[in-house]
């Protein structure tokens, strides 16, 4: 997810991207505190297998990953427009979208997605009592905590790889995104079969 950061926040100040760094960890916690308590309920009751959620999933990333190795505009990433002399130009998100990014695509599906709730969602579901939960959640908080502190050296990464290098980070992360898609996918056929 770093180079999503990357990407997503090169227009934006040091405490904007220090705010979308604290909305998508807690956005991490969040996730995990919710799936490990309600997260087996939930698919039982929307009648969803844990196979199916993972295939789903690991398609959603797979798109994700041609994303960023093709270049092409994702709907969760800034505008893209054509000024009137053919230009192609990026705007910068707007602080209301700060939020949002962090949200989705950094936080859900990147930093925790379709193989880590699933994660989530089968270690909740194998919890023999409440101290199997909490060691979950404590889990989960250490996570989040990690995530904070890599997305806030983002910037030390940012300056040491240039535009260049952020361009080659962010294909060769697609790449290896794509194989982890794959892997989800494959994960959720056995469980399916």
């Amino acid at each position: 997810a770093l180079s999503i950061f990357l990407d997503l926040t090169r227009n934006n100040s040091t405490k904007e991207r220090r705010k979308v760094a604290q909305i998508a960890s807690f956005t991490v916690l969040v996730t995990i505190c919710i799936f490990t308590l309600s997260g087996g309920a939930l698919l039982k009751l929307l009648g969803i297998s844990v196979g199916s959620f993972q295939v789903g999933g690991g398609i959603l990333v797979l798109l994700i990953a041609i994303s960023m190795m093709n270049g092409n505009n994702n709907p969760a990433k800034p505008d893209v427009g054509i000024k009137e002399s053919n230009e192609i130009t990026i705007q910068p998100g707007k602080s209301s979208q700060i939020g949002a990014i962090a949200v989705v695509p950094l936080a859900i599906p990147m930093m925790i997605g379709p193989g880590g709730i699933s994660t989530v969602v089968i270690y909740a579901s194998a919890a023999k009592d409440y101290q199997d939960t909490l060691s979950i959640l404590a889990a989960g908080f250490l996570i989040s905590l990690i995530c904070y502190l890599i997305l806030m050296a983002a910037a030390r990464v940012s300056k040491w790889l240039g535009e260049t290098g952020l361009t080659i980070l962010n294909r060769i992360m697609g790449m290896l995104l794509a194989a982890v898609s794959i892997e989800i996918i494959v994960a959720g056929l056995k469980n399916l079969f």
